[in-house]
């Protein structure tokens, strides 16, 4: 079983504690499901971006599996990882798609527990996932220690092949940050151009403007991926919901990470 990596630090240990967390995460949102097919979401701790986050997952619809594209922070693992793990949290444990999973053996994604086991970016979705549905649903983790263009987009297709000929009800989740430790007014300029870029649903034009900007968006490689497999199932359109940064908690605004909500339908 793949044990809570980072409960009691990026969110509350107990669970009592967590639903009151999440609560305050939620408050003042409408819960009104949309037909989305994928979604950016950040992950940092839950009283930095916990209230963009909620954003999406206000949105979100029930599915039968929801697949998370996560980024390696920690280089343990292979370089592409799905894990086959129950996952445990605060809220309870949540199974994954073991058949969607069987369908990768052999791709360039390996099944491999170590690149998930210290990695907080998917495990901080999962409360957010549990809060709206309970444990009535499964996961999809995947992690990206590569994220070029061509790893990325070769996952997404992967994916979203594979969910298609399932006939299953699945939505993607990209989880990243987006600007690292830059004045909020530098980073709100370099987030407005890959977000464009998202909007856009324009891959390569995400990878052209992390690279002109020397953008610092950790998950580039997850968003890829998600925007790949959503528009395979036939997304047309993206929209932010949210965008907000990690001084608007803290009150310096000289060096803040930027987060965003995001999704696509």
């Amino acid at each position: 079983m793949r044990q809570p990596a980072v409960a009691g630090q990026f969110y509350p240990l107990h669970p009592e504690y967590l639903e009151e967390e999440l609560k305050r995460c939620f408050e003042g949102l409408e819960i009104r499901e949309r037909n989305i097919l994928g979604a950016v979401c950040p992950h940092a701790g839950y009283v930095y971006s916990g209230k963009v986050a909620a954003h999406v997952y206000a949105a979100l619809p029930r599915a039968d599996t929801y697949v998370l594209f996560g980024p390696n922070h920690t280089g343990y693992g292979s370089p592409v990882s799905v894990s086959i793990d129950t996952w445990k949290t605060p809220l309870g444990a949540l199974e994954v798609d073991r058949e969607l999973a069987k369908g990768l053996s052999g791709s360039i994604i390996d099944t491999d527990e170590l690149g998930h086991r210290y990695e907080h970016s998917i495990e901080v979705q999962l409360p957010f996932l549990q809060y709206r549905f309970d444990q009535d649903f499964k996961i999809l983790p995947i992690c990206l220690g590569m994220q070029d263009e061509e790893t990325a987009v070769e996952v997404g297709n992967l994916v979203a092949s594979l969910v298609s000929k399932s006939k299953k009800r699945v939505v993607f989740i990209a989880s990243s940050d987006f600007t690292h430790y830059q004045p909020a007014n530098l980073a709100k300029e370099v987030d407005n151009e890959i977000i464009e870029a998202i909007l856009n649903l324009d891959v390569p034009g995400i990878y052209e403007r992390l690279y002109r900007k020397d953008a610092s968006v950790c998950g580039y490689g997850p968003i890829s991926a998600m925007l790949t497999a959503s528009k395979k199932l036939g997304a047309n359109r993206a929209e932010l919901l949210k965008y907000s940064n990690s001084g608007e908690i803290l009150g310096d605004m000289d060096a803040v990470v930027g987060y965003a909500a995001i999704i696509v339908e």
